[in-house]
């Protein structure tokens, strides 16, 4: 069916009625900032609601003061015009309560391995946090409380750098502005070579963090390569 396509992330971007939606890791996710608890969870129901209508359910995360909204369709594991429509009808009902669209405050944290063997130590991983391998051997928390973990191939084993790092992937258009800030905070810049992809930025310790953006992926290498 044409609505269970998995739609690009510069086309779902592009796309009529989402400026309150921003791409993360293959998802698409808004954030409304709403004025009680009590308005929060009133809007959280019509959303439930309009997930019933279009037979295509959101995850929702409701705060005291705002409700952040993830749609992606599991069955292509990307996101499609089901979630583009939902999206839509989503932001429109926010738009009804009040509630504020707070796109900038959007991001995705995964863990990091660098490994000479990820079939090695994947299993170690999996027990000790609880979570399940998926199709690319990236461990997910099935109830999304915990952050994803993924293993990147070191070719040649190096010494000189950690090997636990983290990536932080923000909305492509405060990615610069964040890494401006980590830099005046004290940060270095490792590498910029793959960037707006990603950036590789440490503290003055050396622990490493990349802070990555849907734009310029390719389906191998580097951060949440292909999501």
């Amino acid at each position: 069916m044409a609505e269970d396509l998995v739609v690009t992330p510069y086309d779902a971007m592009h796309a009529e009625g989402m400026g309150d939606w921003r791409f993360l890791l293959g998802v698409l996710v808004a954030r409304f900032d709403t004025g009680s608890p009590a308005e929060g969870a009133a809007l959280a129901t019509a959303i439930v609601a309009g997930g019933d209508r279009l037979h295509h359910h959101p995850d929702l995360d409701l705060r005291a003061d705002h409700v952040v909204v993830r749609t992606h369709t599991e069955s292509v594991d990307g996101v499609t015009q089901r979630d583009l429509d939902l999206a839509r009808v989503i932001s429109a009902l926010a738009d009804e309560a009040g509630a504020t669209p707070r796109p900038e405050l959007v991001s995705s944290l995964e863990l990091a391995i660098d490994t000479v063997d990820a079939d090695a130590i994947r299993p170690f991983w999996q027990a000790v946090l609880g979570l399940r391998a998926d199709a690319r051997g990236d461990l997910l928390d099935p109830d999304g409380q915990l952050p994803s973990l993924w293993f990147q191939e070191m070719d040649p084993p190096r010494a000189d750098r950690n090997r636990i790092h983290f990536d932080i992937t923000v909305p492509h258009d405060v990615a610069e502005e964040r890494l401006a800030a980590a830099l005046a905070a004290g940060g270095r810049l490792v590498s910029d070579q793959r960037a707006p992809a990603f950036w590789v930025l440490a503290d003055v310790e050396g622990n490493e963090i990349c802070i990555c953006t849907w734009q310029n992926r390719s389906s191998s290498g580097g951060p949440g390569a292909g999501r």
